[in-house]
């Protein structure tokens, strides 16, 4: 087996080489908890229980979610992408949600919702920079099984038309599915063919309900993440984490991934765990923009009246807003003794 201090090194080397010692958190915002595909193999979706529990009450309200933008705004965490279930809202539906966050963050932004046609990529055109495309195992035969109804073609086809178009591409993988290292090769290859931009990698995180009972060890899940730094030196990669294994972060940083993600920041936030991520950070050798242990001083009133919406939709997200705000004090205040000065 290859001294994985050693490839870590080399990660290490080549991505300082390439980018600034900083890191940040990658903040996925949900759109919906239901997928009317439903049937991948280690997702939660796919479970029974969510199918029965979740399928009539999984769409977000926007409020909610624009609060959640306006949250990640100000504590300094980038959206990764917004993200949810295939075919539960209408395509106007996304259009009007992507339009309004990207005026909530004063930027284009990443999506991560399906396949897009090339009238859809069109319309989103002016309010989003990139378009990721869950792909999740690169091996064909193990992504049949494990996604059947999600093959891969639809989405390297949208893949190579936002590229022409001029947009930035990404894909998601989760290791720990059952795929071996010689699969890196194909997914390499996958990465040059369609001239990607980034790489989201997750740790397989098991779900009840489904075959899976473990999360890939972290020497393995380095190895992904440090193989593709050495190789694609250029190439941002985030990397997931989970609430149970916090520890990964230090050493997918040092394995040259730029910034984490997937992480329950909201839940966590101020806690030891919180914390511990951004120590790690800094052991890594990274400077953590932004926080997740400590509230800004911000006049969310004035953030809210500053928007370009109309006075009742700003009065739902002060609403939810001053809701999760409250939440979250709550958290830190209980969980953590961290000084905000």
């Amino acid at each position: 087996m290859e001294d994985i201090k050693s490839l870590l090194v080399e990660a290490n080397k080549t991505y300082l080489a390439n980018f600034e010692p900083k890191t940040w958190f990658g903040r996925c915002i949900f759109l919906s908890w239901y997928c009317d595909v439903g049937t991948c193999d280690f997702c939660f979706r796919s479970t029974i229980k969510h199918k029965i529990r979740h399928a009539p009450t999984a769409k977000r309200n926007l409020a909610t979610i624009l609060a959640e933008g306006i949250i990640g705004k100000e504590l300094g965490w980038r959206l990764e992408f917004l993200t949810g279930g295939v075919r539960i809202f209408s395509f106007e539906e996304l259009l009007d949600i992507t339009k309004k966050m990207s005026e909530v963050y004063g930027e284009k932004i990443w999506i991560n919702l399906g396949s897009m046609t090339e009238e859809q990529l069109d319309a989103l055109k002016p309010y989003v920079e990139g378009v990721c495309a869950s792909i999740e195992t690169i091996d064909k035969k193990l992504h049949n099984q494990i996604c059947p109804d999600k093959p891969i073609k639809p989405y390297s086809d949208m893949l190579r038309l936002a590229k022409s178009k001029g947009f930035k591409t990404s894909m998601t993988i989760v290791i720990g599915l059952g795929e071996e290292k010689t699969h890196i090769e194909n997914m390499f290859k996958f990465i040059e063919e369609h001239k990607l931009d980034r790489i989201t990698f997750y740790a397989l995180k098991p779900v009840t309900g489904t075959k899976y009972t473990k999360s890939p060890e972290v020497e393995y899940y380095a190895w992904w993440i440090a193989k593709t730094r050495v190789r694609f030196p250029k190439l941002e990669i985030m990397a997931g984490l989970t609430p149970k294994r916090p520890e990964y972060a230090e050493m997918i940083l040092c394995a040259g991934a730029n910034a984490i993600t997937k992480f329950p920041v909201v839940k966590q936030f101020g806690t030891e765990v919180a914390k511990s991520i951004e120590i790690q950070a800094k052991n890594a050798g990274r400077k953590f923009i932004g926080s997740m242990t400590k509230l800004p001083k911000t006049d969310w009133k004035e953030k809210v009246t500053a928007l370009p919406f109309d006075e009742e939709l700003k009065k739902r997200i002060y609403d939810k807003l001053c809701e999760e705000i409250e939440a979250m004090q709550k958290i830190r205040n209980k969980k953590t003794d961290i000084d905000d000065d």
